[in-house]
């Protein structure tokens, strides 16, 4: 075993096939990220934070170097995804996805949660995050950006319900069967894990699906009810090293992304503290909706300072901070918005500089 605060020890070793990255960090993530790539290795995110803002950039930066990125199985997105790939080889359409969550209150902050957290061993802004809707919001990017499914409005529906089955009659059936959607059960057994619903019309499969309990139709709930990272993620690793194959990666360029929404009434002048803090929480919205009113990132938040005063519970774009700058994530944020332009629908925000983008990344 060998204990390191020096990732590039890690990323350069030649007796490493694939990195973990675990650290829920954005920008430092990013660095050892691309490091990583730049010898060879294959990635294993279990940072949401950093695969829900910049997945699809990453993702191409690794095809490029030959290597594979992927979230994890054990996570729900991993865990919806690997559940999602079964039913499609079984012949099924997956038209819905996501998690089963017990509780959101978006107003939660570091000092509400701090108990909690020492009870649990956990860091109080990670537990803070996981219950304002900031970590269910980049689980439920994740999973969009793997599947092509949308959001049917910002911030999910997240229907309450008692049983994860209830799903099927909970989503607007149009959207489901139009882009397909991503979103949550709010306080449904089992508790944990994640779902996938289907559609089937065909009269001989819904016979069958009817008589072994599943329901009438033609929406049907798979769940998955657990979810065991540190166990689960050992296929991960495996089949990315054995298969090259991931088990969770972006399709192509953004789908969803995570918006930045103020926690509380923001000041003129105030420095926004980041992911799982006071000032804000991260609700996933469509990209080219997000894109469209120039909607600040969740995770590039951290350091900005806001130019003007915000409202509780208002979006914050672009123009309503000052970004830090010279932070790799600004850069690889930026260059996958001119990747994939139809995600930005042209437009460019005004803190944002093409030129920071490398001309060979």
């Amino acid at each position: 075993p060998v204990l390191t605060d020096d990732p590039s020890v890690l990323t350069a070793c030649d007796a490493i096939d694939v990195l973990v990255e675990v650290t829920g960090t954005v920008e430092a993530s990013a660095h050892v990220v691309l490091e990583a790539f730049d010898h060879g290795k294959h990635v294993v995110l279990v940072n949401a934070e950093l695969d829900s803002m910049l997945g699809p950039i990453l993702k191409a930066k690794a095809d490029r170097s030959g290597v594979v990125v992927t979230n994890t199985d054990g996570d729900e997105p991993g865990v919806a995804m690997t559940l999602l790939r079964y039913l499609r080889s079984l012949g099924l359409r997956p038209v819905a996805a996501g998690n089963l969550k017990g509780i959101v209150d978006y107003y939660r902050n570091p000092e509400t949660q701090r108990a909690f957290a020492e009870k649990n061993d956990q860091d109080a802004r990670k537990v803070t995050s996981f219950a304002d809707a900031t970590k269910l919001s980049m689980e439920a990017t994740v999973l969009a950006n793997a599947t092509g499914f949308q959001v049917g409005r910002r911030g999910m529906y997240g229907p309450a319900c008692k049983d994860v089955r209830e799903m099927a009659k909970l989503l607007p059936a149009d959207q489901m069967l139009g882009t397909g959607l991503v979103d949550y059960a709010l306080g449904a057994a089992p508790h944990t894990g994640a779902f996938v619903i289907v559609y089937e019309q065909s009269p001989p499969k819904k016979a069958q699906l009817a008589y072994y309990k599943l329901g009438d139709g033609p929406f049907y709930v798979f769940y998955t009810p657990y979810h065991l990272p540190h166990i689960q993620i050992a296929s991960t690793i495996g089949r990315a090293v054995v298969h090259r194959d991931p088990t969770v990666a972006p399709i192509a360029g953004p789908v969803c992304e995570v918006v930045t929404v103020a926690k509380r009434d923001l000041k003129a002048g105030e420095r926004l503290d980041g992911i799982g803090g006071f000032c804000a929480y991260g609700l996933i919205d469509n990209a080219a909706a997000a894109r469209a009113v120039t909607a600040l990132p969740i995770g590039l938040s951290e350091g900005c300072v806001l130019r003007r005063d915000v409202l509780k519970d208002n979006l914050l774009s672009f123009d309503d901070v000052e970004l830090p700058g010279r932070r790799l994530v600004e850069t690889l944020w930026w260059e996958q918005s001119v990747q994939w332009p139809l995600a930005t629908r042209g437009v460019q925000p005004q803190s944002m500089d093409p030129a920071r983008v490398e001309a060979n990344p």
